[in-house]
């Protein structure tokens, strides 16, 4: 590895350039007896968090760091987006979240009562979904070393059962259950300038506790993957299923659940939705038998535009194993690659 590279915004950006360097600086260190201690998850697998095994129950950990710019944003502020994506990672595990933990970072100069208003929203979002604010840690550093605050989680979290990434078949059926690119669309507008373009806009993100705790009540033998589509959107999360399973993931753009304000506003940019962040829904893929049965259980919890968009296929050539294609609006196929973020800092 040449010292002479350097880290550049897109490998933080969630898309290819992100698990690359993961890949090279940590997945491919770490030797093949560690990657599953204790009976927990190994790290060749990019998932929400981490998890071992204790009886015959497991501990889900995740942890994350969120450096969304601005700090705060029609819908929120990092604060509650930072609770709100620590407890969706543990849950898109399968696991209840029970616990959570945080460490800031902030600017010297930081006005006090702004960082009480963000700590509020951050308590108040763990304790409005039962989840326990256990502890945490709070730095300084001099104006300028960092760009106002920074917040760490992790949460702990309980499972009977996990779900793992790595589990897909052919024939598993594709579900997003809202719409997507909202929070992305919301960040990408204020850093840019463009606010008047998203006025009655705001970003998705919320804890999906009342989402997955009754799903993976029910249906969590049939749940084969799950995940939040945060930094690099939906095709960010089909693709790492992909190439996990070596399988073929087809989803049907026109199915996909978007608003018509957040189809402009990308479009105007031309930044392709599928590859934006959302914070508050979720992409699964379910056991094809009871498909529609889940689609409709997930409307009745009050996802009323949740969509089937797509399935999983055995790969029709060899071009297409590992990958995921988009049946466009007029029929086609397109090979979908994962895009680093179109801005930094989105969360």
């Amino acid at each position: 590895m040449s010292s002479l590279r350097v880290i550049t915004l897109e490998h933080g950006g969630g898309g290819r350039e992100s698990w690359e360097l993961l890949n090279e600086l940590v997945f491919s260190k770490v030797p093949n007896e560690f990657k599953k201690t204790l009976g927990g998850l190994g790290i060749d697998m990019p998932d929400d968090g981490a998890a071992i095994r204790v009886g015959d129950k497991y501990v889900v950990l995740s942890i994350d760091s969120y450096t969304v710019n601005p700090i705060e944003f029609p819908g929120g502020n990092i604060g509650s987006l930072a609770a709100s994506g620590s407890i969706n990672d543990v849950l898109m595990m399968g696991a209840k979240p029970l616990a959570i933990m945080d460490s800031v970072v902030v600017e010297e100069g930081f006005p006090i009562g702004r960082l009480d208003k963000i700590m509020r929203s951050f308590i108040n979002v763990a304790l409005s979904e039962g989840v326990a604010v256990i502890g945490g840690d709070l730095k300084v550093m001099p104006k300028g070393s960092v760009d106002g605050v920074i917040i760490t989680t992790l949460c702990v979290g309980m499972a009977n059962k996990l779900i793992v990434d790595t589990s897909l078949r052919v024939n598993d059926t594709i579900i997003v259950t809202g719409p997507i690119a909202e929070h992305g669309s919301v960040i990408i507008a204020l850093q840019m300038g463009y606010e008047e373009f998203i006025k009655d806009l705001r970003s998705d993100s919320r804890p999906l506790t009342k989402l997955m705790l009754p799903l993976i009540d029910r249906y969590v033998d049939y749940i084969r993957a799950a995940r939040d589509p945060t930094r690099g959107g939906i095709i960010q999360i089909l693709h790492e299923w992909a190439v996990a399973t070596g399988l073929t993931v087809v989803i049907e753009r026109e199915k996909v659940p978007l608003r018509e304000q957040v189809r402009s506003f990308l479009d105007m940019l031309g930044i392709d939705p599928l590859n934006v962040a959302s914070e508050g829904i979720a992409v699964l893929a379910v056991d094809s038998k009871v498909a529609n049965d889940v689609l409709e259980f997930i409307r009745g919890l009050g996802f009323k535009e949740a969509e089937i968009v797509g399935k999983v296929v055995k790969p029709p050539s060899e071009i297409a194993k590992g990958k995921v294609l988009v049946k466009t609006e007029v029929g086609g196929l397109t090979i979908a690659e994962p895009q680093a973020s179109p801005v930094p800092r989105i969360c």
